[in-house]
């Protein structure tokens, strides 16, 4: 399959995570995550967010997503989110069927929810009709490309919280947004108010496995048994959590993420050069929206792989990864001007 800019999904793995798992392939280890290297990797993510830190680690980021949510919620909630949110489209319903709660899907701006968006939903409090609203769940990065400021999460954790809710944060991008604000991990989640964190990797470079950090250890005095019940616990624990050690050591996950944001950068730079193509959301981590005529698509896919973002406006969305590479961006804008010129 030829490099494109479908998904950062479809990046390989780093060679320092490959070394990582094949390091930790060595002799017996006790199953389940009682093995060193997990506890290990656990107080990594405690040196990072806080030592009372919880830390899950599961297959993946609709696990991750689940189980954050269904270890705060009762069947009887409803989750607030983004009409664009991942757990809302792309997650096959699996977060209602698991949960048993309710999705709320807020309308976006810049890809974002807002307190003022929020608000509407949040009535029917102890009235046994309604289902009652548990939890309030951002991406971040947005499903749009977009960021929210520290001040904007940190307003709508303040309205969760009023409210006796929780803010769940989808952070299958985070290191994406963290070099994006330019902060560290802890200075836009768990110190804005974030209760529940799905820590995502394998977009910037893991094989597989993602982590859940519950903030508050009462929230997931649980969670073990929801993750089995999820069929989220992994035997062989150690070769998912062997890889975020060597993602931490060396800054490896800054790395990764800097070159990806910044090779969005680029292809926005080349692309706002082509003439007849109109992006639609602002550049700020590793995603590039843009409208292109419906002509020039097909053409376009044949040689580059991505997908549509909305067919009805003809908009698409181009991915960058941590080892797309100046040449397929430059390749790419070829191309797209040859198409464009012949439209």
């Amino acid at each position: 399959m030829k490099r494109g800019f479908a998904s950062d999904n479809n990046s390989g793995v780093h060679p320092l995570i490959l070394q990582a798992i094949e390091k930790a392939n060595v002799g017996h280890a006790v199953g389940y995550g009682g093995d060193q290297i997990t506890g290990q990797a656990v107080a990594r993510f405690r040196a990072e967010f806080g030592d009372d830190t919880d830390v899950y680690f599961v297959f993946n980021g609709t696990g991750a997503n689940v189980l954050g949510l269904s270890t705060v919620t009762r069947p009887f909630n409803s989750i607030i989110c983004a009409e664009t949110a991942h757990i809302q489209v792309d997650e096959c319903g699996a977060p209602e069927k698991l949960t048993g709660c309710k999705l709320l899907p807020v309308p976006v701006v810049g890809g974002k929810i807002t307190p003022e968006g929020i608000a509407q939903y949040l009535h029917g409090f102890d009235f046994e009709h309604h289902a009652q609203p548990g939890v309030i769940s951002i991406s971040q990065v947005t499903e749009m490309g977009t960021l929210y400021t520290v001040e904007e999460i940190r307003a709508i954790a303040d309205l969760a919280h009023r409210h006796g809710m929780f803010l769940h944060m989808d952070g299958a991008r985070l290191a994406n947004a963290a070099v994006a604000l330019d902060l560290p991990f802890r200075a836009f989640t768990r110190d804005a108010g974030v209760d529940v964190l799905s820590f995502g990797g394998t977009k910037n470079g893991l094989m597989l496995g993602e982590a859940v950090l519950f903030f508050n250890p009462e929230l997931s005095k649980n969670a073990k048994y929801i993750r089995k019940q999820s069929m989220q616990l992994y035997s062989k624990m150690r070769f998912v959590s062997c890889q975020f050690l060597a993602y931490f050591e060396d800054g490896l996950w800054k790395k990764n993420a800097e070159h990806a944001n910044r090779m969005a950068k680029l292809l926005e730079t080349e692309v706002r050069r082509v003439a007849g193509i109109q992006l639609t959301q602002p550049v700020q981590a590793n995603g590039v929206f843009a409208i292109v005529p419906p002509a020039v698509i097909p053409k376009l896919q044949e040689e580059y792989f991505f997908y549509m973002w909305d067919e009805s406006k003809s908009e698409v969305r181009w991915m960058t990864s941590f080892d797309t590479t100046e040449e397929d961006i430059h390749g790419f804008v070829a191309l797209l001007k040859k198409l464009m010129a012949a439209n």
